[in-house]
């Protein structure tokens, strides 16, 4: 399918690797030029090249995209932003006794007021040329809390909030918002938290992945390939009526009928 979309340009956020490296591969494939962000520069300038093979333009920016400063570095880069993915690694687990304001307030900053800012700043330039496309990723817990990772319950849902509201706003201008909620998928994210659980019950990580697994209908962990294609329809000319919806790629563990 032609998702209509070659020549236009995307910020992909956290995108050397894991699934915003699945994200930003997926919109290359389809044409898009792209601005891609991470803290590293190394793993930053491997991914570019790999994005490259596929013809289109890629500029990197090694910046934090939690900060000010990496925020306007990565939007003055890009200039006209037409598809922005929003993306940023998830806080560390733990329990609820455990968590201080600071840890709260740095898993805001990264997973809630981070995207909120990006999506102000492309937000009024999407809406003057009547086309823009904004994915966020955010996670499965918004739906269904997962309670060691309470920061990032917490800090996700608060931007599901603002996505709610924001996204009917912007619609008829021919903006769409949408999030994308992953389950778990071969990432480091999961080898983290699977190892955390083997460390914790005195297991394996290959057991701790196995009991996990046995825990999603489809019986294996997602892939970022698959996450990639289902953002870059989201980006589409096809998914303009689409607006202000949590996708679940979750393999059906989310045992929910809505």
């Amino acid at each position: 399918m032609d998702l209509g979309i070659r020549g236009k340009t995307a910020i992909v956020c956290a995108g050397s690797k894991g699934l915003g490296f699945g994200c930003a591969e997926a919109l290359a494939q389809a044409g898009v030029n792209l601005v891609i962000n991470a803290r590293s520069k190394g793993p930053l300038e491997d991914a570019a090249e790999k994005l490259r093979a596929h013809g289109v333009d890629v500029t990197t920016v090694a910046a934090d995209i939690t900060t000010r400063m990496g925020q306007e570095s990565v939007l003055n880069t890009a200039g006209v932003v037409d598809i922005l993915v929003n993306n940023a690694g998830g806080p560390p687990p733990g329990m609820w006794s455990d968590w201080s304001r600071e840890d709260f307030i740095a898993a805001l900053d990264a997973n809630m007021l981070t995207p909120i800012a990006m999506m102000k700043a492309c937000l009024p330039g999407m809406m003057e040329r009547g086309w823009g496309r904004v994915v966020n990723i955010t996670s499965q817990s918004v739906k269904s809390p997962i309670p060691v990772l309470g920061l990032s319950n917490s800090a996700r849902a608060g931007l599901t909030g603002y996505v709610a509201g924001t996204s009917r706003q912007v619609a008829p201008a021919g903006v769409t918002i949408n999030n994308l909620q992953p389950g778990i998928h071969a990432t480091d994210r999961a080898v983290s938290l699977d190892s955390g659980v083997a460390q914790q019950q005195g297991i394996s990580i290959n057991e701790a992945k196995a009991a996990r697994c046995e825990t999603i209908p489809v019986r294996r962990y997602g892939t970022a390939t698959e996450f990639g294609a289902a953002c870059a329809f989201l980006c589409s000319q096809h998914a303009g009526f689409i607006v202000g919806q949590n996708i679940l790629l979750d393999g059906g563990a989310v045992n929910s009928t809505m």
